[in-house]
């Protein structure tokens, strides 16, 4: 009995040394990099630092720099979503615009030395700007519509986005979240 016993533990820790060397495999190596694309499925797919082809705009191709990548890479925000699920839809479509989504609002601390750059550039404002709000309805000028014009409206739309301080956001939240 104990020579079975013997062999399981045996065989546990040889399956553990396994999974250390292929753990230690997929870590991205230094120059190691892989290509932009639609070939990226999963977020383990990002295994190495991703470069885009020449004339990629977007701003996760401008901001993210191999230092940044090495970084982050592995790393989870306070949701749990990882830094390669936040960039994988910029890494898959080369044609994004911006390319880099924050699994909740802690991304944008635990991840700043990339969502910061893309923050100024995309908004105009810095880490240390003030969003100013003014809701007082009475300030707004708007004298009604004559005739003529509210015949040419066909539709108009105000989008406001909120979500919720203990819900990830778009790329880390679950169908059980969303329901």
């Amino acid at each position: 009995m104990t020579s079975l016993v013997q062999d399981m533990y045996d065989g546990v820790k040889a399956m553990i040394k396994k999974e250390k060397e292929l753990a230690e495999q997929n870590k991205p190596k230094p120059g190691v990099s892989i290509a932009a694309g639609p070939h990226l499925k999963t977020p383990a797919d990002i295994s190495g630092f991703v470069e885009f082809p020449v004339g990629t705009t977007s701003l996760l191709s401008k901001y993210l720099t191999k230092e940044t990548f090495d970084k982050y890479y592995q790393q989870k925000d306070a949701a749990g979503v990882s830094f390669e699920q936040m960039i994988l839809s910029g890494a898959q479509n080369i044609d994004s615009g911006i390319g880099v989504y924050a699994g909740c609002t802690d991304s944008y601390y635990a991840f700043g030395d990339l969502f910061d750059k893309v923050i100024e550039d995309y908004h105009g404002h810095n880490k240390l700007d003030k969003h100013v709000s003014n809701m007082d309805f009475k300030q707004l000028k708007c004298p009604p519509f004559t005739d003529e014009e509210a015949s040419m409206i066909v539709s108009t739309r105000i989008r406001v986005g909120r979500n919720l301080e203990d819900f990830p956001l778009g790329p880390g939240i679950t169908k059980e979240q969303r329901d």
